[in-house]
Order: structure tokens, then sequence, then C-alpha cells
């Protein structure tokens, strides 16, 4: 099929499509209108007094204060999430250099308009920490616009990498949608212990089998330097999203840090994004971007590479920032027709590096778009088009250039074309019963274990859950239930501590899954787990009817997550309240009490505006 016309797209793509742009008429036109009135007010600093302006550029080098004086250079704002305890935003440290810098060259202003928090979810995972993880996205929005509200600037370059400091720098920057706006990755770490080789020395720590000190070298030796953690989880989800919505610079995701050409790749993109403002003759605005067409490409591209389930939650409130109303029926109708493409720790055993060396992300989006697996007429950083991204970035002699990405994967065991998938859908599937609603990554769960039917262990606490494992209460076949891990509860965080423990359980031969109102992660591995079960407890969810020994269905296949218990008696069963004041207060949980109150379900975002 050809690439580009929307004609040639896949029927059951156009349908998803269409439907969300039909549910989103009213909140489009409004988000619309909006960024509109902005393009109308004219350059960012025109607004500004003599007084306001003279601020802005106070402590600018003499030849910067010159230019924003005259206001005929474009002033790019940079927003960084760099700290230099996360391994993913050390190599941030430079990055503003290099792009003021290359604005100069340009004809450009860079000034550092703001940072933004940044938490790492692997030093928290399992901590009390985790608990304000996923409303740091909402405060990093927050951050975002508050460093923009300076109404000083005409682009924005975006610097983030892991979990939640790229939905939130999206959100916060959608909130300026009439400015173009870039998004400049960090790149991976080189590879370090083999993914198989981590997993197992965690398996085998679980079960008490080896000792702490050969935990943390085992961990150490996975991640070991600058870089994002190389596991396909939420992070690198995140840059290929941004890849495949059109706003990087194309192949520029998976390039390692601290190399020639990652900051050739910085560079340019400085220059790419002074040149699409509208002071120039190309002007291309985020807005225009952003629209029902690229929220289906991200979640094909989440799809058809066994990305992270925190994307159910980040890719709605997303959407929603732009006016595009998308729901979790819109993610397994269009996981049944998304052929799985690529196969990358916890769903193989391979890591990003091999994913791109593989083919990357230009190989990907080449194989879709040629299949009609996506839309390829939307607007880029780069232009009209989606074929931008077909292309990867190499250093010539004549310096930073793009060439046709590879034809052939260079290992099919981590990187397929679509006439050859891993399997013909995108192993994310709607969970729907008694209990609610849910969503499952099946992508990395064997066929004999897609389908589990147990008696119920309740939990309200993932403490709980190891203390009796490790007590062999739990060697048997069940269903896990963790209760009361929803945003309201107690900010929804990350159960993937569980994961050593309950993938034990099924390597010595048990029917086990897990059920729950919290998150799994973006390492969501070989254990069945449906997860962010709404309605969570705290609000009237009927996950909070189970009794321990109720007989759970979870069937992967047909999309079915119940409690088998008699109508009747399910309808006459009360809802327990747990005492959860010990979520409440510690570790700056206080400060967040009335993000939780205000939060929203999981199948919307999970956020609090």
């Amino acid at each position: 099929m050809t690439t580009n016309a929307s004609s040639s797209i896949h029927p059951r793509i156009a349908e998803v499509t269409a439907r969300i742009a039909q549910r989103s008429i009213a909140s489009r036109k409004d988000y619309l209108d909006r960024m509109h009135a902005a393009r109308l007010q004219g350059t960012a600093r025109q607004t500004l007094s003599c007084t306001n302006l003279a601020h802005g550029f106070a402590a600018a080098d003499a030849g910067d204060k010159t230019q924003l004086k005259s206001g005929h250079w474009p002033n790019i704002a940079i927003i960084s999430a760099y700290n230099d305890m996360l391994s993913a935003h050390r190599p941030l440290e430079r990055y503003p250099q290099l792009i003021k810098l290359a604005a100069r060259e340009a004809g450009a202003v860079a000034q550092f308009a703001g940072g933004v928090p940044a938490m790492c979810d692997g030093v928290t995972q399992g901590q009390l920490g985790m608990e304000l993880s996923l409303f740091s996205r909402d405060v990093i929005a927050m951050s975002t616009a508050i460093a923009l509200s300076h109404n000083m600037f005409d682009a924005v370059l975006c610097l983030g990498v892991c979990d939640k400091i790229v939905p939130g720098l999206f959100i916060g920057a959608l909130s300026f949608g009439h400015l173009p706006v870039i998004f400049v990755p960090g790149g991976p770490m080189t590879s370090g212990l083999p993914n198989k080789e981590k997993a197992r020395i965690r398996q085998l720590y679980a079960e008490g089998k080896v000792g702490r000190d050969a935990l943390l070298e085992s961990e150490a030796q996975s991640y070991h330097g600058e870089g994002t953690c190389t596991f396909y989880g939420t992070a690198n989800s995140n840059q290929m999203l941004m890849e495949i919505m059109g706003l990087h610079l194309p192949g520029s995701a998976f390039v390692s840090p601290n190399t020639a050409l990652r900051d050739a790749l910085t560079g340019a993109a400085a220059k790419r994004v002074a040149h699409i403002t509208a002071l120039g003759n190309e002007y291309i605005c985020m807005a225009d971007i952003i629209d029902e067409r690229a929220i289906v490409n991200a979640i094909i591209g989440l799809l058809a590479t066994g990305g992270s389930t925190n994307h159910t939650l980040h890719l709605v409130a997303m959407a929603h920032a732009a006016g595009v109303v998308v729901n979790w029926d819109d993610f397994s109708d269009l996981s049944d027709v998304i052929p799985l493409l690529a196969r990358v720790y916890p769903n193989g055993s391979a890591d990003v590096n091999h994913f791109h060396a593989a083919g990357g992300m230009g190989f990907l989006i080449r194989e879709l778009l040629q299949a009609g697996l996506l839309h390829g007429d939307v607007n880029t950083v780069m232009g009209k088009g989606l074929m931008h991204f077909t292309k990867e970035p190499w250093l010539s002699e004549q310096g930073l250039v793009w060439r046709d990405a590879p034809q052939k994967s260079g290992d099919e065991s981590v990187l397929r074309p679509v006439s050859n998938p891993f399997s013909a859908d995108g192993g994310l599937k709607l969970l729907k019963g008694n209990l609610g609603r849910s969503v499952i990554k099946s992508s990395a769960v064997e066929a004999e274990h897609r389908v589990v039917t147990a008696p119920a262990v309740i939990f309200d606490d993932q403490e709980e859950v190891i203390k009796a494992f490790k007590a062999g209460k739990l060697s048997r076949d069940c269903v896990v239930v963790v209760r009361y891990q929803g945003p309201r509860a107690n900010g929804m965080p990350e159960l993937h501590k569980l994961t050593p423990s309950l993938a034990s359980l099924q390597s010595h031969g048990f029917k086990v899954a897990l059920v729950t109102d919290g998150r799994m992660s973006g390492a969501s591995g070989k254990v069945p787990a449906a997860i962010h079960v709404t309605p969570e407890c705290l609000n009237n969810g009927p996950l909070n009817k189970i009794r321990d020994g109720d007989i759970i269905h979870l069937d992967s296949y047909h999309g079915v997550l119940e409690a088998r218990v008699p109508a009747e008696e399910w309808a006459q069963r009360s809802t327990t309240q747990p005492h959860l004041l010990e979520t409440q207060f510690g570790m700056g949980r206080e400060l967040f009490a009335g993000m939780r109150s205000l939060a929203g379900d999981a199948e919307a975002g999970a956020g609090f505006f």
C-alpha cells in the first residue's frame, strides 16, 4: 500500500481516528481557538512593557541582549529536567551551551527558561517516594507553564527523558501550543549486564538463594553510566512516542549521550526550532502537529513496539491537553490490528541499543507506513509528512545529514518487518467484567499464562504480598489482588517490586496473576497483570468487594476480568474502606493531599486538571 494518503490507511485505524475526532469536536475546537488567540498577539515580546523586557534580558550576554532588544531574532526557551544524580538526565548538563551556540549560528537567542523536577522510579521503586511519582507528571506540566509564562519566547526546546518527565513537559508545552516545540532526548546508556541475567539474579534474591551483595553488583552492572536505562520501559517508550509524533529530529531517540552524533543532533534541534518560528517563513507550531492523527500514531507506535503500560494513563492525559479525547477502547481496538514488530526487554532479551542497531525508529516507521498502519499525512517539526522519519542521522564529512533507514532489519530476533511480526496483535488488551475496566500487557506473557482462573488472595499493601511470599503462603494457584493503590488512595505507585516474587511462583508451575487498581510499570513482564482497575477502590470500585477465596477469572484473549460470584450475592456485598492515614504523611506525601483528592480515574489519565 502507499504510505502517505489517508485513503490508504487501515480501515480499523480510520474508524478509531474518526470516532476520536467526533468525540473531541467541542474540546478540540476550544483548544484551537485558544491557540489561535495566542497567535494573534504576535511575537512574544511585543506584549511586554519596557520594564518587563528589561527584566527579561538583564542577565543576557551583550550580543544576545542586543538581539532581544531589537526583536528580530527568535528567542528559544530551554526547559530542562537536568540533575546530576539521575543517569538519564545527567547528559543534559552540557546541552544548554550547545544549544546557545547553535542558536546564534542560526540567528537566534536561547535562554534557559526553567528547570522541572525529575524523579526516578528506579530509585523510588517499592519506596514511599513512589507515591509522589505519578503526580510529578502534573507538577512538571505546571513547572513548564511557569517557565514559559514570562512570555519572552518564540519557540521551545524540551529536554527530558524519563517516565513522568516527557508527558509532563508535553502537557505543559501544549498550553503554549502556538509556539514551535522540539523535544531533545538524552539517549540510552551503553549496554551493560544482559537483561535476562539481571532478571535471573532478581528472582534468585526473591527466593533467598543469593544475598544483597550479589543483587547490588548485578544492578550496578546493569545501570552503570550516563544515559537512559536500556530496557524498554516508560522512559524509552517516551522517546519512541516523541519521534513517531514528529516532535524529535528524525532518528534521534536512541543515539547514546556524549557522542559526536548526539551533540550534532542537539545543535541541529536548536537550529531547526529557530527556523520554524512565526518570525520566519516556515511556521510550524505544536498545536498543529498534535491532533487526533498524531495521538493515534502514538498509540500504534506503543503497540507495535510493546511499549509501557504507563502510557494508557499518560497518552490519555497528553491527548486531553490538546483537546483530543481517547479511552482504553481505542487502545484495545487498535491493538487487534497492529502487529508486534519489536522484542525489547521485558518483552525479549535485547535492549534499546540492539533495537536501534537493528534499524530502529526509521525502519519501524517505514514498515508501518508502507502497510497503511500509520497516518502519514501529519504535520511534524520537519514539515508535512511522517516520511521524514523513515531516515536516520549520520555524520558525513560535510557534517550531520540524514539517509534512508535500512531496508532490512539487522536482527529479526529484535526488530521485524510487518510481513513477519512477532505476533499479529499489539499485546495490549482492555479487560472488562464485574471488577471494572482494566488493561493488561500480554506481549511479554507466554500463551499458556494468558488465561488464569484461581482463588483470590487479598492484600492492601505490596509489602504484605512479599511477606506472604517469603512465608510460603502463596505457593499455590492464586490471583494476588492488591487494593487501594489508585491515584486517590496513595498516588498510584508502581508495584514492580512484586515482579520477582510472582515470577518465581509462575516458574514453579503455579497459575498466578496480579489484579490491582495500581500501576505495574513500564517493565510489566511475564506474569499476567490486570492493572489500573477502574473505578479504583477508594472511589467505590468493585475491586474492594472481593473476598479471600473468591474465584477470579482473567482472560487476556477475550478481554475478561471477573469475580465468579453469583450476581445476587455480588450486588449485596458491601465495600470496605481501609485506614489510609499511613499513606498520607511522610516523604512529602502530605503536600500532595489536594492532588489525591482531585485525581481522576486511571482511564481519564489519573491527573488532577
